[in-house]
This record gives C-alpha cells, structure tokens and sequence, in this order.
C-alpha cells in the first residue's frame, strides 16, 4: 500500500518535471494539504466525506495551478530560484498549519471501518480501499497519457519543448495543467493513506525523501521508472520494519540505500535514457 501513495506522489514530481523542467519541492506538501483538507471538512465540521474527498482533490490542484502560473512560470529557467519559491510554499503551508493546529498529531476515522482475517493477520477495510484506489489511478493515470489529447500534448512537451511549441501547442497550458494534475495525484494519495496513517503539519517532508529517491531510482522523468521505483521503495521500508521491528526509524535510511545501490549499477537509474525524447 505505501508502494502504491509512493508511486502516485512520484509520478506527480515525475510529469511536471518531464513537462515544465522543474523540480517542484512543495509536491508533497499538497499532500498534506490534501489530508488536512479532509481532516478539517470530515472531522472538525462533520460534513459528510464526499464533501471532504471532492474539496481535497479540487483545491490542492487549482493552488497548484495558480501558483505555478503567477510564480514559477516566470522564474522557471532558474533551477535554483524554482527549488527556493517551491520550497518556501511548502514551509508556507507548514507555517500555517502549525500556527492553526500547533503540532498535534490528528486523526481522520477511516472511511469504511472494520477488518477482514487472512492467515490469521488482521487487515483493516481501509487498506484494501487504499491499495485498490492506487492501483485504480495508476490505471486512469496510464490512460490519460497515452489515450487522451492532453495527455498526448503532455508527451509531446516532455519529448522537446521547443519543437511542441513549434508546432502551435500552448507550452505554458499544457504545463499549468500537468501542475494541476501533479497536484490532483498527490491529493489522491492523501485521500487514500490520511485515514491509516497520522495527520500533522510536517508530514510532507519524510514522503518527499522517498519520492525524489524513487525518482532518481526509476530514472528522472520516467513514468514507468516512477511507478517501479516506488513500489520497490515502499517494499524496502516495509522489509526493515518486518525484520527489524525496532528500526522502523530506518525506514528512509532503507529508501537511500535500495536507490543509492541501484545508481552505483545503473547511473541513469532503472529506467533512465539518454535521450530526452524517451522520459515518457
């Protein structure tokens, strides 16, 4: 199941860096948006979670969207300035959560309670849900880029810029609308993990190592290296904490070594090119 949110927030960073060429540090802290969002709808005002999950996958993307349109667009030939501003839009969100919610550690009640008994293991409703619901998006995900006109424009902007705008696509659009796509999955992933896992202000930065390792393991800018890289990651950070029940600290430790083991190997990573043209 961790394989899977890994996988959705890595492919997020994945297409928005294939189509705008930048690496967007506050990619996870949508994530945390996200979670936050359904926390304070479903829990604190007790609307119903429809309300919840629809608010949580709308608002994270049009933020997404704006952002990128009024800030990064115009410094984005800047790596460096795009890593600050991005960076300091995920410390934004911390800052503010923080001064809302202190530092507590939240809890959101899961959306379908109950456990099913497998062997003898007790698994709750909710992380069947959750691993369905991953393996559903990375199934809409796949169709939308190769099945639809944008995720074709999508495609054709990571391949080479320059010559998609050549040939009259809009750059700057498709690009606005792979930020809101990016953030709509790292809204996705939230969804499906905040009801399992704790919700609090900083729980954007421990995904964040993992998903630039899961990148970088998988080849930066490959879809396909994305969705592997993560799930190889996520089976990694669960083998340490079966095996070494003590050490579920060295879950991130986990991730660096699996990545750093596979670039000693294969520098590219697992699915990286030479070629710019082949990223998708």
């Amino acid at each position: 199941m961790c394989g899977g949110v890994y996988s959705l927030l890595a492919i997020g960073f994945s297409l928005i860096f294939g189509a705008a060429r930048i690496l967007n540090i506050a990619h996870t802290a949508f994530y945390m948006l996200a979670a936050f969002i359904v926390y304070i709808i479903a829990t604190i005002y007790g609307l119903s979670l429809p309300i919840a999950i629809v608010l949580a996958l709308l608002i994270p993307p049009l933020i997404a969207m704006g952002y990128y349109k009024l800030v990064i667009d115009r410094v984005k030939q800047h790596d460096l300035a795009v890593l600050i501003i991005t960076l300091a839009l995920a410390l934004l969100f911390q800052e503010i959560l923080l001064i809302v919610f202190k530092g507590h550690y939240r809890a959101i009640e899961p959306f379908i309670p109950g456990f099913a008994e497998i062997l003898g293991i007790r698994i709750s409703h909710q992380y069947f849900l959750s691993m369905g619901g991953c393996f559903a998006t990375l199934g809409i995900v796949g169709i939308i880029l190769h099945r639809s006109k944008l995720g074709n424009a999508i495609r054709a902007v990571s391949q080479d810029m320059e010559i998609a705008s050549l040939m009259g696509m809009d750059v700057t659009r498709v690009s606005i609308a792979t930020m809101g796509i990016s953030a709509a999955l790292a809204g996705v992933a939230a969804v499906l993990i905040a009801p399992i896992f704790i919700v609090e202000p900083m729980m954007w930065m421990s995904p964040l190592v993992v998903v630039i390792a899961a990148v970088v393991l998988g080849g930066l800018g490959s879809i396909r290296g994305s969705v592997i890289g993560g799930f190889i990651l996520g089976f990694a950070e669960i083998a340490v904490v079966t095996f070494i029940p003590m050490g579920s600290f060295l879950r991130g430790v986990a991730s660096l070594v699996a990545m750093v083991i596979v670039l000693i190997t294969r520098p590219e990573g697992l699915f990286g090119v030479a070629f710019e043209e082949e990223r998708l």
